[in-house]
């Protein structure tokens, strides 16, 4: 979005003006008001793993996703996707989301079960650990297959995470002291609460680990009646 305008307006004009089927759909549905409450909201945790960190020149192999709300997760509602990307893996990505050569060449491309991912998409508000990956991908994806953008808002457990361990002045202030700010990769961001550890690198069990992150997030900082306007990015 070029203009500073509201995500829900930006979902009206989308419904409008695409022209793909599926997008239209996808945007047509809408979003909550910016004043709904938290435990009204359907989510979605959404993971992907991916060739590389540049959505312009690496792609989606695989993708998770977990329905869930404030008070259940869904994991069996859930979806999961491996994926054909446009080039070859190389090894350091089969050393580090572990999908290989073999899996990949019978996958779908992302254009075959685009449909199905918008669709099960739709109505809920995304959430995500680190939004530097799953939307400029995706976007970057659909905007290449069907000449389209695909834009939505997000919470981001990471910068949740950032909030609570790094608050203002604390990196510079741990510089001057010589110490490492506290990590907020996932893994370590659930060993805050009490959670358990999960083997990484898998998109569905992301997913699932980002869902139970969120919750245990609000559950000590936030509070039920947050307004999603005030999280989502």
């Amino acid at each position: 979005m070029t203009e500073r305008i509201s995500w829900n307006t930006f979902f009206e004009r989308q419904a409008s003006a695409c022209r793909d089927p599926a997008l239209r759909r996808f945007y047509a549905v809408g979003l909550p008001d910016e004043k709904t409450p938290l435990e009204d909201v359907s989510l979605m945790a959404m993971d992907f793993e991916t060739t590389g960190m540049d959505p312009d020149r690496h792609a989606i192999v695989s993708i998770g996703l977990i329905p869930f709300t404030l008070r259940s997760i869904a994991p069996a509602a859930g979806r999961y996707w491996v994926l054909r990307p446009p080039r070859d893996l190389s090894e350091e990505s089969i050393q580090f989301h572990r999908i290989t050569h073999a899996e990949v060449a019978g996958a779908p491309d992302l254009d075959d079960i685009l449909d199905d991912l918008l669709a099960a998409l739709e109505g809920h508000l995304v959430v995500v650990h680190y939004r530097h990956i799953e939307r400029p991908f995706l976007d970057a994806a659909v905007l290449d297959r069907r000449g389209e953008r695909c834009l939505f808002p997000l919470i981001d457990t990471m910068e949740l995470e950032a909030r609570h361990t790094r608050p203002t002045g604390w990196q510079r202030f741990a510089r001057m002291l010589g110490r490492r700010p506290p990590s907020i990769r996932l893994a370590e961001s659930r060993a805050r609460y009490g959670l358990p550890p999960y083997s990484s690198h898998h998109a569905k069990l992301d997913a699932l680990a980002t869902a139970e992150l969120f919750q245990a997030q609000i559950a000590h900082h936030h509070s039920p009646h947050t307004p999603v306007g005030r999280l989502w990015l």
